[in-house]
């Protein structure tokens, strides 16, 4: 009695094998293709060609950012030298009382 009521299941569940099959293959074929390819990518951590220029631009910007920095620095460490000079002359600055 046991071995008709699997049987009977298993006839149930004959329709899904050709369905089973076909999603299969249609999986793999996906997954082979340029949409496999860019997950296989994006989940081993490489950036997409877009975010490797997007870095480099963000990078040009930086060095920009920071040579400009440099110069801001230079010219303080400068005027910060001019002052200190004027303040140890003897006539010091003009209307500083000195």
């Amino acid at each position: 009695m046991g071995l008709k009521k699997a049987e009977a299941v298993l006839i149930g569940l004959e329709p899904l094998i050709p369905v089973f099959f076909f999603l299969s293959v249609a999986t793999v074929i996906v997954f082979r293709g340029p949409f496999g390819r860019a997950l296989a990518e994006r989940l081993a951590g490489r950036p997409s060609p877009e975010d490797t220029a997007e870095i480099a631009a963000l990078r040009a910007e930086l060095e920009e950012v920071h040579q400009r920095l440099e110069e801001v620095e230079q010219r303080l460490d400068f005027a910060e030298r001019l002052l200190v000079e004027r303040r140890e002359q003897p006539g010091g600055l003009p209307g500083s009382g000195a």
